[in-house]
C-alpha cells in the first residue's frame, strides 16, 4: 500500500513549510502511524506530530445542449506532518 500519493503544494502550505510543518494527500485507509513511518522512511527525518484531514469530495454542475451534468469530484485524506526542529523537506530535489 503506498501512503503517501502526493505533495501538497500551496499557497497555505508553502506558508506552514517555514514553520517546519509540511502537507501530503495520503491513502484515505492510512493511519497517523502509517503516515509518520512513510515519511520518515522516504524524506529521512524526524517526524514529530501528525494531523490528519478528511475531504469530501465537492460536487460539480455541468451545463451542455441536452441536460445539465452534476458529479463530484474525488473525496481525499490531507496530513499535515510537523518535523523535527532544523531539519527540512526539499521536495524539489528529485525534478
Amino acid at each position: 500500500m503506498s501512503v503517501l500519493i502526493k505533495p501538497l503544494v500551496t499557497e497555505k502550505v508553502s506558508a506552514l513549510n517555514e514553520k517546519g510543518k509540511y502537507g501530503f494527500v495520503v491513502d484515505r485507509k492510512a493511519n497517523k502511524v502509517d503516515i509518520k513511518k512513510a515519511v520518515e522512511k522516504m524524506y529521512g527525518v524526524t517526524v514529530e506530530d501528525v494531523n490528519t484531514m478528511n475531504y469530501l469530495g465537492k460536487t460539480k454542475s455541468r451545463y451542455t445542449k441536452s441536460k445539465v451534468i452534476t458529479g463530484r469530484t474525488p473525496s481525499f485524506k490531507k496530513a499535515i506532518v510537523t518535523v523535527a526542529d532544523g531539519e527540512v523537506i526539499d521536495f524539489y530535489s528529485e525534478i
